[in-house]
């Protein structure tokens, strides 16, 4: 999730499923499991993230559940950050830990929907029910890849974010960029190869023939990791070969993308049927590239918030936000990711706006882009996880409508 670059068989029994949409300005409480940690590479932002979200998430409105995901996938409840949630949210930590009593994954779950928060909260959530709602903090791979998005699925369960679709698209930036190409929104040039179009005899060749077609510097990533874990810009074909190996230590696909001369445009989207975008935000990277560091360590790279934009150059952006969205069936939340070309590095015209990626679940820290943006837009921390809860419980009352087996 990070900014990278220049830079059935049928059955005879109908299964009825009453889901009443709850609101979260109702008089009836909103249960939040909190979902956080994860195997991959970005077990470390999600703890962090979920930390800053447990602190916006308003008391008098929420009975919270925090359920952690170890980095070896051992599911459990959060004691820990439910016993610093009991003394306030200001003795939350920066980074919450992914610590517990490993259990089952039905387990931990039925007991987290059936816990009963009383001593952080006064009130009582003895079940689960229409008005519990999942926040699958978790980035990057089993987490924001719609495997978690399915499970939830399966259990009738309303979350925040993209379904099963959508996160799994937005995940893979190969099959991403094959959906924006078809949909005719700008991006960069790439080529996407396989493990074994890699490591083969013609391994070299391939490589290769992928920097003649975008030409040196290239940027080499995993198709399936984000907070740009795993990129490496090779300036040469070997510095790809080797980089492209490497890269498959996260994933059997490996992106090649063109490096773009221009400025890192971010925007951010909000809604279901009818998402709404952000002022635009503009990152001028501490180091080559917006890299790991920069996003979750560092303060090298400089916010712009909103960008330097025209009129005109924000709400073209904007719109191609928008674009990008619906193209991947995304819902709830997103981050899309610009480069803008003003010009090429021989001086010729630019192509404008290009598409570099989209993140369905964008980070949550002090320095993250989304809520900073929202924040400019005039939505404040709070009220955006407000909004993400209702926009989960109704889609999941939308959705429940629609049978699931033949009548």
């Amino acid at each position: 999730m990070g900014n990278v670059g220049r830079h059935e068989s049928h059955t005879k029994v109908k299964r009825t499923r009453q889901v009443p949409l709850i609101r979260v300005n109702s008089r009836s409480r909103t249960h939040v499991i909190v979902i956080f940690g994860g195997e991959s590479a970005e077990h470390d932002v999600s703890c962090v993230t979920a930390a800053h979200v447990l602190r916006a998430l308003d008391p008098q409105k929420y009975d919270v559940t925090t359920v952690a995901i170890s980095r070896t996938g051992e599911w459990m409840l959060a004691e820990s950050a439910m016993a610093a949630l009991a003394r306030g949210r200001d003795a939350l930590p920066e980074k919450l830990e992914a610590t517990g009593r490993p259990s089952s994954l039905g387990d931990v779950m039925a007991n987290a929907a059936a816990r009963n928060m009383s001593s952080t909260s006064g009130h009582n959530v003895s079940s689960a029910s229409a008005n519990t709602v999942v926040l699958p903090l978790l980035h990057g791979p089993m987490g924001e890849d719609g495997t978690v998005q399915g499970l939830l699925d399966l259990a009738h369960v309303a979350y925040v974010g993209a379904g099963v679709l959508g996160s799994a698209v937005s995940m893979d930036k190969a099959t991403t960029k094959r959906v924006l190409a078809a949909e005719n929104i700008p991006q960069p040039k790439f080529v996407a190869l396989r493990e074994d179009a890699i490591t083969g005899a013609a391994g070299s060749t391939n490589i290769s023939d992928a920097v003649t077609k975008l030409g040196l510097p290239v940027f080499v990533k995993p198709a399936n990791m984000g907070s740009s874990v795993g990129v490496a810009k090779a300036k040469s074909a070997e510095e790809a070969i080797a980089a492209a190996r490497a890269a498959l230590a996260y994933d059997e696909w490996v992106l090649f993308e063109e490096a773009v001369v221009g400025r890192e445009i971010e925007v951010s989207v909000l809604g279901n049927r009818e998402p709404r975008a952000s002022v635009a935000g503009e990152i001028i990277p501490g180091r080559e590239f917006y890299d790991y560091e920069d996003k979750y360590v560092g303060d090298g790279a400089k916010l712009l918030v909103p960008a330097p934009l025209s009129d005109e150059e924000a709400a073209q952006v904007r719109g191609l936000a928008l674009r990008v969205f619906r193209a991947v069936r995304a819902e709830g939340m997103a981050r899309v990711d610009f480069f803008y070309e003003e010009k090429r590095a021989d001086g010729s015209k630019g192509r404008g706006f290009l598409c570099n990626e989209i993140n369905t679940i964008p980070g949550f820290t002090p320095i993250s882009m989304y809520p900073k943006l929202w924040q400019a837009t005039g939505l404040s921390y709070p009220a955006l996880i407000d909004e993400l809860i209702s926009l989960a419980l109704e889609r999941h009352e939308r959705r429940a409508k629609f049978r699931t087996t033949k009548r």
